[in-house]
């Protein structure tokens, strides 16, 4: 469980506006779940919203790759290769 707005707002002194803010980005992005009366709560790594918001950052790495593989004339075949061994590399390591 996270400090109340208005106790945290106290110890750091910065405005309960910014606390409230902030604690809503973090459950924006999935950090933490607000329960209306009861307080903030900081989820488990194995939270759907994170996994969700990691599972984006792998989208957009890949399409990232695909983009430089069509650059560099690279067949999706061949960056499947590479992709794999990339993983057995990482795997032995």
């Amino acid at each position: 469980m996270l400090p109340s707005l208005r106790k945290l707002s106290k110890e750091l002194k910065i405005s309960v506006l910014t606390i409230t803010r902030a604690y809503t980005e973090l459950e924006q992005d999935g950090f933490i779940k607000n329960v209306q009366g009861k307080g903030s709560y900081v989820l488990g790594s194995s939270s759907e919203l994170i996994k969700e918001q990691l599972i984006r950052g792998i989208e957009e790495h890949l399409l990232s790759a695909i983009k430089l593989a069509k650059q560099a004339d690279l067949l999706l075949k061949d960056l499947h290769s590479l992709l794999n061994i990339l993983e057995e590399r990482n795997v032995d390591e």
